[in-house]
């Protein structure tokens, strides 16, 4: 019986694996912008903007799409995504993510001091994908790097979904909301979006670095960010009094449909689910596991982003390391099921795994090998268990950036 069970896991784990692979290829950064760009002549000089986990990817797509029409261009990404690109038009840079550090204030002033240089009647193409907003920063006079960072921590670590967490961030930068803007004269601008938010709004996509903010509401702030709040100076809107194209060239929907093909040529049906995945992770996976134990038989697809309250000194792993020891610990021992849960940049918090690959003996293989498993979901250690259990996810930068996605296999 243990030996069909081990067959039948890793069966399904490769189905799993599978599906995310295709979700993966269907939004990536490259293939999105060289499609969305296709057929497209333009009459005068063309300058790139790209910034977010993707840009090097988009980047790819737009020269390929473009050539010699584009005339130069900055290019803002994670340390460690620029995967090889080069081009003497470009200048490339890496920034810090998912706290803001000293380079993505250099990043910040670089794009502001870009935009200012462009000719008023030339075309500015921007490429803008999750992580942009940790990536880039302008900040007010008195407000310091030290207080954005304590100020992203204490965010992060709040339970605030990222519509929240992106509307305090405009709140306090100079250039999000649209103030990007005010930088230049350029206005021919088009901007392509990679989603990383729920309803792909644009104006939440990057924070909005080109999407004026005309939200009328009161921004909440989270008790434990009042201190930064007080000492917050007046900030402008943005001025300009249009706001530039926006198209959204792959979202969350696009991965989920990918994800589903190959399951369907392994002969399983699909359900892909209406329901996005938010809320506090511990509930979400109550949630999930208690429809995997009686579903139907086949693959479920999810897509969104759980959020997790940290505390003070939380161990290895993200959101969906987290979110897949929670199921292995509620599916434990169950042989015909199998869940992935992870995201679709390749990066879960702030370590380089994707997410967990977990089934009904992850539980058993990590205590086997010495890891507590009440320890690890106590201090939001699930990165070493998951370790030890051979579970972790990891698949390098993706060139792409559409939240997270949940596929589970039951048999």
């Amino acid at each position: 019986m243990q030996g069909e069970c081990k067959v039948m896991c890793q069966d399904l784990r490769a189905v799993l694996l599978m599906a995310f692979g295709a979700a993966i290829e269907r939004v990536n950064g490259e293939r999105a912008v060289l499609q969305a760009l296709a057929g497209t002549a333009p009459d005068r000089p063309v300058h790139l903007i790209a910034v977010g986990k993707a840009a090097a990817a988009m980047t790819r797509g737009a020269l390929a799409s473009l050539g010699d029409h584009i005339r130069d261009g900055v290019v803002i990404t994670k340390h460690g995504h620029l995967e090889g690109l080069s081009d003497q038009r470009l200048r490339l840079l890496e920034a810090d993510h998912p706290v803001p550090g000293q380079a993505s204030l250099t990043a910040g002033a670089a794009l502001v001091d870009y935009i200012a240089s462009l000719p008023a009647q030339d075309r500015l193409l921007a490429l803008i994908s999750g992580g942009a907003s940790s990536l880039v920063e302008v900040l007010p006079d008195g407000f310091s790097l030290e207080d954005l960072r304590a100020l992203t921590q204490v965010l992060l670590a709040s339970g605030l979904d990222i519509h929240a967490i992106n509307r305090i961030r405009k709140s306090v930068s100079m250039i999000k909301g649209g103030k990007l803007l005010n930088a230049g004269a350029i206005r021919d601008i088009e901007v392509l979006l990679i989603s990383d938010v729920r309803g792909d709004d644009p104006g939440m996509i990057g924070s909005g670095l080109f999407y004026p903010d005309t939200d009328p509401s009161v921004v909440e702030w989270p008790e434990a960010a009042a201190v930064f709040q007080a000492r917050l100076p007046q900030c402008a809107r943005a001025s300009a009094q249009f706001t530039p194209p926006h198209r959204i060239v792959a979202s969350l929907s696009d991965a989920m449909s990918a994800a589903a093909e190959p399951a369907r040529g392994a002969g399983f049906e699909v359900f892909q689910h209406d329901r996005f995945l938010d809320g506090e992770v511990g509930v979400v996976a109550d949630e999930l596991a208690g429809f995997l134990i009686s579903a139907p038989k086949g693959i479920h697809l999810w897509g969104g982003e759980t959020t997790v309250v940290l505390p003070e000194k939380p161990g290895r792993g993200g959101r969906n390391q987290h979110l897949g020891l929670c199921l292995a610990q509620r599916i434990s021992g169950k042989s015909r099921m199998a869940i992935l849960t992870a995201g679709t940049d390749g990066t879960d918090g702030p370590g380089d795994d994707a997410g967990a690959l977990v089934d009904g003996g992850t539980v058993a293989r990590g205590e086997a090998a010495g890891v507590s498993l009440q320890a690890a979901l106590a201090g939001f250690d699930a990165g070493r268990f998951l370790e030890a259990s051979g579970d972790l996810v990891n698949t390098g930068p993706t060139g792409t950036n559409v939240m997270d996605l949940v596929i589970a296999a039951v048999a």
